[in-house]
């Protein structure tokens, strides 16, 4: 088992072999590209959603995002799960991932519980965008999760030297 490592730069979160496999797969590209797409479904869903608890108006609408929504995550899911096993020989918990993971189970069953409840008919429509409501927290919740974690990766690239890490486009306190 590999370990990460602090530097004087900062967190490591990659070792360089790990790196290299991040940087030579496919699903790195693939994650790159889901996890902007999920976040526009879910911003979207999210307005649905609220539009139908505001209004009373759209519950077809805001349920079929949810579904739309949950399918994307088990896309993502599944497909990180992959990239995981590339980079790290895992498909979930590894070291570097392994909060990350743990609570992306908690919004996988969120999710899930969603699904159950609306196909199987199992609650009213405004219980049922409560549940919705409390998976797209918790997928909020871990979305920052992995971006605070992506973000102290960055920081502590060593290929990323001062320069790199404090000019141009960077995600700091002041952006």
């Amino acid at each position: 088992m590999t370990r990460q490592t602090r530097n004087s730069a900062g967190f490591q979160l990659y070792t360089p072999e790990q790196r290299v496999r991040r940087d030579n797969t496919r699903w790195t590209l693939v994650q790159g590209i889901l996890a902007p797409v999920q976040f526009a479904v879910f911003a979207v869903s999210l307005v649905l959603i609220l539009r139908y608890l505001w209004t009373g108006e759209g519950l077809w609408a805001a349920d079929v995002s949810i579904i739309v929504k949950t399918l994307v995550l088990y896309a993502i899911m599944i497909t990180g799960a992959i990239w995981e096993k590339v980079v790290f020989g895992r498909y979930l918990f590894a070291p570097a991932f392994f909060w990350e993971d743990v609570f992306s189970m908690a919004v996988l069953a969120l999710h899930t519980a969603y699904l159950v409840a609306t196909l199987g008919g199992l609650l009213a429509p405004v219980p049922l965008m409560a549940l919705a409501l409390a998976a797209y927290a918790a997928y909020v919740i871990n979305a920052a999760q992995f971006v605070w974690k992506l973000r102290q990766a960055r920081l502590g690239d060593p290929r990323n030297g001062p320069a790199k890490v404090n000019g141009g486009l960077s995600m700091g306190a002041a952006s």
